[in-house]
């Protein structure tokens, strides 16, 4: 972490009046910053902003003059002969895609970036102050402000550098040289196929061919046509210089992306994970898929809280609250947030209460909220009156079908009819992917999870038919884990086993059950009500249209047939530009969406 002089400011956020209820999330920009940075440190931050912004201005003069024949003529003018131009401003797409592509990982402060940058503009800046001391330049205004520039752009990297102290993947350089030599040989291959079959001047070398391909791939400028016997059409070089861009930016993939996070879940780490959730594990019903093995923890300096998290595509993601004691999270977030400042990564938690919400706003994430989670309360639950008529006429049918349901612990049950277990529930599986990752253990059977509770429903022959598997939520409550079927099996079976397991709940000293998370839930039932606003309804119209694939609406609806409490989930973020790519590490998590791997890892 960078070096800075902070002056402690307490913070103004009202205390929380109870766990659950009647918090009002505030936006990160309106909550004082912990610490402010001094002068010194103020002036280091501006100077590395200044660096990306630069970068971008770049990428955007390079693409307009790519798009733009009289400008791209302009700056070929300005780059030949008796002129230059400020740093990688060139005309041409790899030009374009390099500056675009620092002034990604350079707004995440990776070290790397800043030493490559410096090793191109601090010798380029040298060369221009040179041949500024001669003629013809130095009698050129245009020569002196490209200079001018490019020296701030020097000056800014070095006042900035200790902004820049995010590390790389160790395996980077080897995976960019294979990127890079890989992608030269197929784009060129490629490229040099199309300047032989469009070629104006029949019978050219192969030699003039590669030469002027990969000519062709650093500019669509005059740099290529000194190779005077080929000659391909615009259109054609443009797609060479396309085709160099794409491997250009592989190579620089490969070159600056995020370490993997490997460092998972180990025995000691889970050992100390399951002793703060027998002291606080009843805060929150999704503290036990903490436990997921592809995830690793961070403890505060104390030991007594952990952020448990899992990084993909370079977003670090946890899920649910910090486990441990809530006087201690602050310090486990912060340590969080430190490794995800120290690796580049990306924070952001998925399905946040409004508890933790509030102390992840504190230290300058946002919210957003996702949904609710369904949580039916033993107490209040009745399959009496009206409300409850289809669940009640659901597991009345179900059961005259002759269908029975067992519920056991799994330190019950034997390792022999576990195995089977779990090969009926992989064999039910919806897909090949196991899908799951904030509210799924991802495991079924294992012997450290003997205090989960499996339903498994038989029909009349005494055929398995159907299973279902709750983790604990603290000591007397149940998350829904996993949720198998026979597709040939009896509409109604899952709402038949949902209601056996409520209605056998204090045999198991349990007084309350999680159930599945409804996304957007409050879009539906607001959206439906009379007087709502045209904003609401398109919006709930939306979501209904993209349920026939996904099951948004549907989950919805086969949660509220219970009744349940519904309490708000919320996924935190520190900027409004990083919710795209959240989401689609979301869905990666979650298994909804599998992307190919560029060496390996998540």
């Amino acid at each position: 972490m960078p070096a800075r002089q902070p002056t402690l400011v307490p913070p103004q956020v009202p205390a929380p009046r109870s766990p659950r209820r009647g918090i009002r999330l505030l936006p990160a920009r309106l909550l004082p910053a912990r610490f402010r940075p001094a002068d010194g440190g103020r002036l280091r931050t501006r100077a590395a902003t200044a660096t990306v912004w630069y970068l971008r201005l770049m990428a955007v003069l390079n693409i307009a003059a790519v798009m733009s024949l009289p400008f791209r003529e302009e700056v070929h003018e300005h780059n030949a002969g008796e002129f230059f131009t400020p740093y990688l401003a060139t005309a041409g797409l790899v030009s374009a895609a390099l500056a675009l592509f620092l002034a990604v990982v350079m707004r995440r402060r990776k070290r790397a970036a800043w030493v490559f940058n410096l090793l191109l503009a601090g010798p380029l800046f040298c060369l221009y102050a040179l041949a500024l001391t001669r003629d013809p330049f130095r009698g050129h205004l245009f020569d002196w402000l490209s200079a001018t520039l490019t020296g701030l752009f020097v000056a800014a990297l070095l006042l900035g550098r200790r902004e820049f102290d995010a590390i790389g993947d160790r395996s980077n350089p080897r995976l960019a040289l294979a990127a890079g030599a890989g992608g030269i040989l197929a784009c060129g291959t490629l490229g040099t196929l199309l300047v032989h079959a469009t070629n104006t001047h029949p019978g050219a070398p192969l030699g003039d061919e590669i030469a002027y391909t990969l000519l062709r791939g650093i500019s669509v400028g005059p740099l290529a046509d000194h190779v005077t016997d080929v000659a391909a059409p615009g259109w054609a070089d443009v797609i060479v210089n396309v085709l160099m861009a794409a491997a250009f930016l592989l190579v620089l993939y490969a070159c600056f992306r995020a370490p993997r996070g490997e460092c998972l879940l180990g025995e000691q780490d889970e050992a100390r994970l399951r002793a703060l959730l027998e002291r606080h594990g009843d805060r929150d019903s999704l503290g036990y898929f903490a436990l997921r093995r592809d995830k690793a923890v961070l403890f505060s300096p104390s030991g007594k809280a952990a952020v448990a998290y899992r990084v993909v595509g370079g977003v670090s993601l946890a899920s649910g609250d910090p486990i441990g004691d809530p006087e201690a999270w602050p310090g486990a977030i912060d340590a969080w947030l430190a490794e995800a400042r120290r690796h580049a990564w990306t924070p952001a938690v998925m399905g946040a209460s409004e508890e933790a919400g509030t102390v992840y706003a504190r230290h300058g994430l946002d919210a957003l909220e996702l949904g609710d989670e369904a949580i039916v309360d033993l107490a209040d639950f009745t399959l009496e009156g009206r409300a409850m008529r289809v669940v009640r006429q659901a597991h009345n049918r179900v059961r005259r079908a002759g269908y029975t349901v067992r519920v056991r612990r799994h330190e019950d049950i034997g390792d022999a009819e576990m195995a089977l277990l779990v090969e009926r529930a992989d064999r039910w599986r919806d897909g090949a992917t196991e899908r799951g990752f904030s509210m799924a253990l991802g495991r079924l059977g294992d012997p450290a999870d003997g205090r989960c509770v499996m339903l498994e429903c038989r029909d009349a022959d005494g055929e398995p038919r159907a299973l279902l598997s709750f983790v604990p939520w603290g000591e007397h409550g149940l998350s829904l884990d996993l949720m198998r079927r026979d597709r040939a099996c009896e509409n109604g079976l899952m709402e038949y086993m949902v209601v056996e397991l409520l209605l056998q709940a204090d045999e198991l000293g349990i007084r309350r059950v999680s159930l599945n998370f409804a996304m957007f839930r409050s879009v539906f039932e607001r959206g439906s009500r009379l007087g709502a606003g045209p904003v609401l309804r398109l919006w709930r119209s939306t979501l209904t249209f993209f349920s026939r694939w996904w099951q948004i609406e549907s989950l919805y609806r086969a949660n509220a047939k219970y009744r349940p409490l519904w309490e708000p989930r919320f996924l935190l973020f520190a900027k409004s530009s990083d919710i795209p790519r959240i989401g689609l590490a979301s869905a990666r998590a979650e298994g909804f969406l599998t992307l190919p791997r560029v060496g390996g890892g998540s």
